[in-house]
């Protein structure tokens, strides 16, 4: 009998709300004043406490999700006999799959996490920009629409393949107006513009990408234990390409449900989420509706986690 394998996924941005974590502070010495000191505040103040406009700033949200992921990562990791069988994350919870495979080390990915955060605010705050879900519309739709906009003079881009139905486009202010004014024309059903600072995952990002190939460049990523599969192309990232295809994914779409597909078609059965949110469980459940699906997002999911990794070890 084939064996069944299960794999990791972990939340991007959009994932944060004011109380997440509460259950690792203080356990968890991920989280202490090396933490603090490398981000240059209180990750349990703003985790706990807010306010939740603070929170949600690109520059805070992304490294306070990835530290508490991994946090509650390796509660679940120091229970197991072997590692996944793959593992993945939604933009930057790509850095917390690298991670936890041990492929860069915590305070290293924490130090570029931050950094990357500051470097897309700073990207997002140059023009007005933003990002909308395309309800019902699949990738091609989705590319031959923004590719559509483009020869007219448009700016306007695919960001984000979640899942079957869900895709994100990015752009400028006026290119979202123009979209939520024509959505029907265009054979979208809804389009829904998503509470984010800028136009994520875009050309709109390129200043960020500098800026993070600054961050990356004296990283020397180490063999993962498990594979990881990188936004941009959707395979498993070979270890001397894991740097430059952090940089490539500030700019380039994320293709989370090819991961998804490809993990499935490699005899993965069972995806589970670890971190704040359910979102790349949802996802998982729409582009691989057969699988197991299993959410930890605080200590008590952990025995059921654990239980779904040992099965396939």
């Amino acid at each position: 009998m084939e064996r069944e394998l299960s794999a990791v996924l972990f939340p991007g941005q959009g994932s944060q709300f004011v109380g997440m974590g509460a259950d690792l502070f203080g356990r968890s010495e991920l989280l202490g004043e090396r933490t603090d000191e490398i981000l240059g505040f209180s990750l349990r103040s703003l985790c706990l406490e807010g306010p939740e406009d603070e929170l949600t700033r690109t520059e805070h949200a992304q490294p306070a999700l990835f530290a508490l992921s991994y946090a509650l990562w390796r509660e679940v990791e120091t229970r197991l006999t072997d590692p996944p069988s793959a593992g993945a994350g939604h933009s930057l919870g790509e850095y917390t799959a690298l991670a936890a495979a041990g492929a860069i080390d915590y305070y290293i990915a924490l130090a570029i996490v931050a950094e990357r955060g500051r470097a897309m605010a700073a990207a997002a705050d140059l023009e007005a920009s933003s990002m909308a879900a395309l309800i019902g519309a699949d990738a091609d739709a989705a590319e031959t629409l923004a590719s559509g906009r483009r020869a007219e003079g448009g700016r306007l881009y695919v960001a984000n393949i979640n899942a079957p139905g869900q895709v994100v486009v990015a752009g400028g202010a006026e290119d979202i107006d123009w979209l939520e004014a024509n959505a029907r024309n265009l054979g979208v059903r809804r389009v829904v513009r998503l509470r984010v600072a800028g136009a994520f995952h875009s050309p709109f990002m390129a200043p960020a990408s500098k800026r993070v190939a600054g961050a990356v460049a004296s990283l020397e990523a180490k063999e993962p234990s498990f594979p990881v599969y990188a936004n941009v192309t959707a395979a498993p990232a070979p270890r001397g390409e894991i740097p430059s295809l952090l940089v490539r994914q500030v700019v380039s779409p994320v293709r989370f449900a090819e991961s998804l597909e490809a993990m499935a078609a490699n005899g993965v059965r069972t995806y589970v989420h670890v971190g704040p949110g359910d979102v790349t469980a949802g996802m998982a459940r729409r582009t691989v509706p057969d699988a197991e699906v299993i959410v930890v997002n605080d200590l008590d999911g952990i025995d059921q986690a654990v239980a779904a990794f040992e099965r396939s070890s």
